[in-house]
């Protein structure tokens, strides 16, 4: 599969649409694909079952507060001081980049920095959406674990988190985020080929653009069957935003957490009251008090006229909004990494809602 320029808008509404209200705002991000394939030029996205079962893939991404990216922008070498230094750290060498996250920003800033640093680009990442924490991705999930990870900041530094659990990983780049200036490039270590259907969720770039161009192509406002149709998922409610409530977040073993929040709307179809309980991302959907829907499943909330994702941290009182609900990836739907997604996962008190 080639990316071009005309392919830019459909990657970044679809990206936008599994960051589930977060990962990111994608604007800066598709500038850059933009500028990087003017002139008719166009990028190369493999898919895994093309590459050598030995071939190094890194994957790579922006962690952090996604919000700072778009105030302190990279310096140009972020992302190749850290795909050096995990080279480095481990003796391979990376042949090929993918991404951690194809929910938000980082669905579309690696496809940059591969064509930057002129590596194969892999169609495939570690979260199948948008996710919040590190010790969530897929390479935890599978039991293979994070580390060695590799932060390189917009101001120089660049730190290797050789060893520890995930959680260590985790709880290690947030205390480094803190002090550095909100958010750094991120580099794991090269992963065989031949490795990434076990541990990776394949093919999430060429589904994210298929999705895209489905949702742009019945345009503005469109009729529930077809936008239902287009992202081969449910309206869940059609309605103004009542309510925003934002609160801290409960944190663990006193450390603290992700800001918590909920949103209120009406539904216009029955003026039933849906409720939308979020974090980073939107988590679990009641109607009325009972669950509707949840993660692992991806909820996203989309401004009704123009059908642009709202962010979580964006969502406002008064806006009309359509809030829909699309299918996890098969990757989290089996028992045993279901746990990790699952609203429990993240403090709520509620078994998975899987769709009727």
């Amino acid at each position: 599969m080639r990316i071009t320029a005309g392919d830019v808008a459909a990657l970044e509404r679809g990206v936008a649409l599994l960051g589930s209200g977060g990962g990111g705002d994608t604007v800066t991000a598709a500038v850059l694909l933009r500028r990087l394939l003017a002139d008719g030029r166009s990028l190369a996205v493999r898919a895994v079952g093309e590459l050598a079962p030995d071939t190094r893939v890194v994957p790579i991404g922006v962690v952090g507060a996604t919000a700072a990216f778009t105030e302190k922008l990279p310096g140009g070498d972020e992302f190749a001081a850290a795909v050096a230094a995990v080279e480095r750290w481990t003796g391979e060498r990376a042949a090929a980049l993918m991404s951690i996250e194809i929910g938000g920003l980082n669905g579309l800033l690696p496809l940059v920095v591969a064509e930057q640093l002129g590596l194969a680009y892999v169609d495939a990442d570690l979260s199948g959406r948008g996710l919040p924490r590190l010790d969530q991705f897929s390479v935890a999930a599978t039991g293979r674990g994070i580390a060695p990870a590799v932060l390189a900041e917009p101001g120089g530094q660049v730190v290797v988190l050789a060893a520890g659990s995930d959680l260590m990983v985790e709880r290690g780049t947030r205390a480094f985020l803190t002090s550095s200036g909100g958010w750094a490039a991120f580099a794991l270590a090269p992963i065989p080929a031949g490795d990434l259907a076990a541990c990776t969720v394949p093919g999430t770039t060429s589904g994210a653009l298929a999705l895209g161009r489905r949702v742009l192509a019945v345009g503005e406002s469109p009729p529930r069957p077809a936008l239902e149709a287009a992202l081969d998922g449910s309206v869940l409610a059609r309605g103004r935003v009542l309510e925003v409530a934002r609160h801290p977040g409960p944190g663990r073993h006193g450390s603290p957490g992700f800001g918590r929040g909920s949103v209120t709307l009406a539904d216009h179809r029955d003026g039933s009251l849906l409720r939308l309980e979020m974090e980073n991302e939107y988590l679990l959907a009641l109607r009325d008090g009972a669950p509707v829907a949840s993660t692992p499943d991806v909820l996203s909330v989309l401004d009704h006229r123009t059908g642009v994702p709202v962010s979580c941290d964006a969502i406002r009182v008064g806006v009309e909004v359509d809030v829909v609900r699309l299918a996890a990836a098969p990757f989290w739907t089996d028992p045993r990494r279901l746990p990790v997604l699952q609203p429990r996962a993240y403090g709520i008190d509620c078994d998975p809602v899987r769709p009727r």
